[in-house]
């Protein structure tokens, strides 16, 4: 949703995003024991907030005041509609504000446009484009600095050539590990993005790589076979980070015209060094994105003279 927050400014635009959480393993079992307590004592929404933990722990979607509502059944097939406990269907909020044009457009839904970007492109429109265009970092220094989000961090390697911060990305909740969800910010300044690294580049890669997966099996107990961990081009902020999602969840994202596997960007930087100072490299952009104007600019500019040539063919065969 866009709109404005009256009582704090009428101009600036706000953007909130509401989403719904995934299942967890918790919410959707039940023991032989829970169905028998209650069946037998019948028990009251109000008297089953008392008795559990606060929050949601301890909560299942199968108790006695959960609600089916019918709306087929053909066979052995039948379509419903379930209420449960509200506090199992709760929304997650997220608030950007002061929300930036770039905000706006990320979060519009609209035609996307798959570009095939040269590294002559990337130097001639990209470039100068995010040079121009680049949202401000200044959230990602505080939590760098530690003067923001310092609690939310689960691991820091505190080297300033190849360390990094690990914590929990936006769209996560923090709680739900089915919807595992970190970001590994790189302490080094001066990356961009995937177009900048280079061979000298690996010992960061590598160690965020182990240092981030041993972590977060430490922490959650989930291994490096089931995590996915990759960086985006193009990515939504030019500071080099890299996702690490659950295998189990799958984020906006993580498609093959977003992502890259972080051991395939090992891969080819051991190929060779310069590979994404020569590659072309996929990626979809949306059509109010001011990039995608720009390809389009370049690419009318390109076809003009071919055009004008055709024509004065044309005129001198008639000649």
């Amino acid at each position: 949703m866009l709109g404005r927050f009256s009582n704090l400014s009428p101009d600036q635009q706000a953007i909130v995003v509401l989403e719904k959480r995934a299942f967890t393993e918790a919410e959707i079992t039940t023991t032989p024991a829970e169905r028998e307590k209650s069946a037998q004592h019948g028990e009251s929404e109000n008297e089953k907030s008392e008795q559990q933990p606060s929050g949601e722990q301890g909560r299942t979607f199968f108790t006695t005041s959960s609600r089916l509502h019918k709306e087929f059944v053909n066979d052995v097939y039948g379509n419903f509609l379930c209420t449960v406990d509200p506090e199992l269907n709760r929304l997650k909020v997220s608030i950007i504000y002061p929300a930036s044009e770039k905000h706006i457009v990320k979060h519009t839904a609209q035609h996307r446009y798959m570009i095939e970007e040269t590294i002559d492109q990337y130097n001639k429109i990209t470039l100068p484009h995010l040079e121009e265009e680049q949202l401000s970092l200044e959230w990602l220094y505080n939590v760098l600095e530690h003067r923001k989000e310092k609690e939310r961090i689960l691991y820091e390697d505190p080297c300033d050539e190849n360390g990094f911060i690990l914590l929990p990305d936006l769209k996560w909740d923090g709680k739900t590990v089915e919807q595992l969800y970190l970001l590994a910010l790189v302490r080094r300044r001066g990356i961009r993005s995937l177009r900048d690294l280079t061979a000298a580049d690996l010992p960061l890669l590598r160690n965020v790589q182990t240092r981030g997966i041993a972590a977060i099996e430490k922490r959650y107990g989930i291994g490096a076979s089931q995590l996915r961990i990759y960086l985006h081009y193009q990515p939504t902020f030019y500071h080099l980070h890299m996702h690490f999602t659950y295998l189990r969840y799958d984020p906006p994202g993580a498609g093959c015209e977003k992502a890259h596997l972080l051991s395939t960007v090992i891969n080819n930087l051991e190929l060779a060094g310069d590979y994404y100072q020569r590659a072309t490299l996929s990626y979809t952009l949306k059509e109010t994105d001011k990039l995608y104007g720009k390809f389009l600019l370049a690419q009318e500019a390109a076809d003009e003279p071919a055009a004008k040539r055709s024509k004065t063919t044309v005129l001198d065969e008639s000649q």
